[in-house]
């Protein structure tokens, strides 16, 4: 599985970004999708995850805030940004989970996409 992220950037406190992460090399439709997080010095976190049937998990810092969907006709995975916070600043990974149960684990996923850097200015 090929996972490609994107839709990163620099907003003000307050702003939208929308992240999106295209799969590629297996049928996405059996993925749980997931997206992490990493700021500097700290670990990288679970933000939300998405199974192959839609439901989601999201951590309670984002929830309200955060939306992922998927749209399976395009292999995609979206994460809606909404009401940024300067603590939201960190790269944003995508992840794949072979497995059709949603885990919050970062190493129960078992491919990974690229970062991208989310900044969010004060």
């Amino acid at each position: 599985v090929q996972l490609h992220a994107f839709g990163g950037g620099m907003v003000q406190a307050g702003g939208s970004l929308r992240l999106s992460c295209v799969a590629s090399g297996r049928t996405f439709s059996t993925l749980v999708m997931g997206w992490f997080r990493q700021a500097p010095g700290k670990e990288r976190d679970l933000v939300a995850t998405i199974t192959e049937t839609g439901g989601t998990h999201y951590v309670d810092s984002v929830k309200g805030r955060f939306t992922l969907s998927r749209d399976k006709g395009k292999n995609t995975v979206h994460l809606q940004m909404n009401s940024l916070k300067p603590e939201d600043t960190a790269v944003y990974y995508c992840a794949a989970r072979i497995s059709g149960v949603y885990s919050t684990k970062r190493s129960e996923y078992d491919y990974w996409g690229q970062g991208t850097q989310v900044t969010v200015s004060s």
